[in-house]
């Protein structure tokens, strides 16, 4: 029985851990990279096709956005998942698959003119289609036995609607061992979903890190900081734009403002209209409304079970199309408006700003983490202007920062996860964090609770019957001219996002004056000379 480390190690995204006993080839997690990425990972030492299951701690796509390529590689197994997190990846693959395409579309489109091989999608939404069929869902805490020497089982993570902990029990040729995969661990106290969950024995535990450096603010009321926000800026006669990840954030979001409502904390504006505009969002917050009640806290299921819908409310719109989301900006009732993407680099949330960044009545909140150099992170430092689809638009509404609405648990929440075991681990191992979190985190459990804490690079092999490494790799950094490896395209993704937003923009400035559509013609004539394309 051996353990080797493929992904998220000495980094955050792109989970992968290769489980293998003498009868079985497990994979927990089998994650896209995202973002910054500095480490070479090491390739998966035996076929695709090998692999027996898939165990996905949840459905974000750093842990599952590899799953219909690992099928186009010869996958055929099973994957074993909560029910919440086959519901959501059964939305997410696709529109991760469909952004695939979507950037091949582009490249080759782009390639073909200057003579270039055409390149294939990563995966296809045929690929995402098929693997989906292989999904096994299973409720929390239900022991399952995937072969004659491994039984697993799924603990509430709190990270998001379906996330879980692995405990696996292994036993071959006499040898009993128990290996526990945290999953990313939940911060305390969100809306809707379950704390983390405890585990009180294992033998090897293979964590997260993520937050491993930095602390919450816990002192933060996010229901009335919200309250306050909405309250000033409808009485203003202004409207509220909230740029929200589709899944999690959105849906807690919807459940501050029934809150809000239901207890009529919002004064003079008792019916005040809220847009979810963002497919994606909308689907996802119809898994959320399904009969889901072992993912909830004690508040959120005493609701369901009195029939109340926990992110439901009067006044809520959904909006699908691309009419809907028009329509939103010709409303002049103030309202409220979660749009992604979060950080507002791409998707419809840019054309909420473009009409309501001018606006002195209005307010754009940002509700979670915005990186450096997106739209986003330059709104929060105060910028007086910004460009929106070639347009400088005045920064004259209200920008707001909610405190810390993490779902990922901060370094106290981690370590009350780790001393909560009683029993073991003999050895923990720590992942899915930088090296600066995974450095202060370590030494910190190390002070704590005296456990030393490993933290292998990708390639790593561990003898979980010898309780020894097989193999301790070196890491291996990305060189600068391969930076972009195949995994990672978020990149890729925005600047394909971009390209549809720029189509949408040329279509709309037909309507608009002659002077404004031959202003938007020169400017993506010079874009285009200053990129030598002809």
């Amino acid at each position: 029985m051996k353990l080797t480390f493929i992904g998220a190690d000495h980094e955050v995204t792109g989970s992968q851990h290769l489980l293998e006993t003498k009868d079985i080839k497990v994979l927990v997690d089998c994650g896209l990279e995202q973002g910054r990425n500095v480490y070479e990972n090491a390739p998966l030492p035996v076929p695709y096709s090998e692999i027996d299951y898939i165990l996905l701690t949840h459905a974000h796509i750093d842990h599952a956005g590899l799953i219909p390529w690992a099928y186009k590689q010869g996958f055929n197994g099973t994957i074993v998942t909560t029910n919440a997190s086959m519901d959501l990846d059964s939305i997410m693959l696709l529109d991760s698959a469909h952004i695939q395409e979507q950037e091949a579309e582009w490249q080759n489109r782009k390639g073909q003119r200057a003579g270039k091989a055409a390149v294939e999608p990563l995966y296809t939404v045929q690929d995402a289609e098929a693997v989906i069929k292989n999904f096994s869902p299973v409720p929390y805490d239900h022991v399952v036995e995937l072969s004659d020497t491994v039984k697993v089982r799924f603990t509430d993570a709190g990270h998001l609607l379906g996330s879980a902990s692995l405990e696996i029990w292994i036993n071959e040729d006499g040898v009993k061992k128990k290996i526990v995969f945290s999953g990313d661990i939940g911060n305390k106290d969100k809306p809707l979903i379950r704390d983390p969950q405890y585990i009180a024995e294992a033998d090897y535990v293979v964590m997260e890190s993520t937050y491993g450096n930095r602390h919450h603010d816990k002192s933060l009321d996010h229901l009335e900081e919200l309250r306050r926000i909405i309250q000033e800026t409808l009485d203003r006669g202004g409207n509220v734009i909230i740029p929200a990840f589709a899944v999690g954030r959105t849906q807690e979001l919807l459940y501050l403002i029934r809150c809000l409502k239901q207890q009529n904390l919002i004064s003079g504006h008792e019916n005040f209209p809220v847009y979810v505009d963002s497919p994606l969002a909308v689907q996802a917050t119809s898994v959320f409304k399904e009969n889901l009640t072992e993912c909830y806290d004690a508040e959120t299921r005493e609701l369901v079970q009195k029939g109340i819908n926990p992110i439901g409310f009067k006044g809520l719109h959904l909006s699908v199309s691309a009419e809907d989301s028009k329509a939103i900006n010709f409303d002049m009732e103030p309202k409220v408006i979660l749009a992604a993407s979060g950080m507002c680099d791409a998707g419809r949330i840019r054309h909420h700003l473009k009409h309501n960044l001018w606006r002195r009545e209005c307010t754009v909140v940002f509700a979670g983490f915005q990186a450096a150099g997106t739209l986003g992170r330059t709104l929060q430092e105060g910028a007086e202007s910004v460009k929106i689809f070639g347009e400088e638009i005045d920064v004259k509404a209200q920008i707001e920062t909610m405190g810390s609405m993490s779902s990922h648990a901060d370094q106290q929440g981690l370590l009350e996860w780790i001393q909560a075991f009683r029993e073991g681990p003999e050895q923990l191992f720590l992942v899915h964090g930088d090296d600066e979190s995974m450095t202060e985190l370590s030494a910190l459990i190390k002070k704590e609770t005296g456990l030393e804490a490993s933290c292998p690079y990708s390639g790593s092999v561990y003898d979980l019957a010898e309780g020894r490494y097989e193999f301790e790799a070196e890491p291996h950094f990305i060189k600068k001219e391969t930076a972009i490896s195949v995994r990672n395209t978020t990149v890729q993704q925005e600047l394909t996002l971009a390209l549809a937003e720029l189509t949408e923009l040329v279509s709309e400035s037909r309507e608009g004056a002659n002077a404004d559509m031959r202003r938007l013609t020169k400017d993506i004539r010079s874009l285009l000379a200053k990129w030598n394309v002809k």
